[in-house]
């Protein structure tokens, strides 16, 4: 397990690379900028996926939740 800096680090890089992300459209920049970390620290640039992918799960379990309360709602208006 990484020390708390270095996660504290990768969440911060993690959360900065997301929104650069969102911004450009480049979809897969958290491989480019893990890259560039593991050249110099791979524990880094694994803290670093670690916490691009615990985000993009999140991301993508509340958009699917939210799928499924929208069509829920679209086949049961009265509830």
């Amino acid at each position: 397990m990484a020390d708390e800096v270095v996660i504290d680090m990768a969440n911060k890089l993690a959360e900065e690379c997301l929104a650069v992300q969102s911004e450009t459209g480049e979809d897969r920049l958290f491989m480019e900028v893990a890259s560039v970390l593991g050249a110099s620290s791979q524990t880094l640039e694994e803290a670093f996926l670690t916490a691009i992918r615990t985000r993009m799960a999140n991301d993508q379990g509340r958009a699917f939740l939210r799928r499924k309360l929208k069509d829920h709602r679209e086949k049961h208006p009265e509830t």
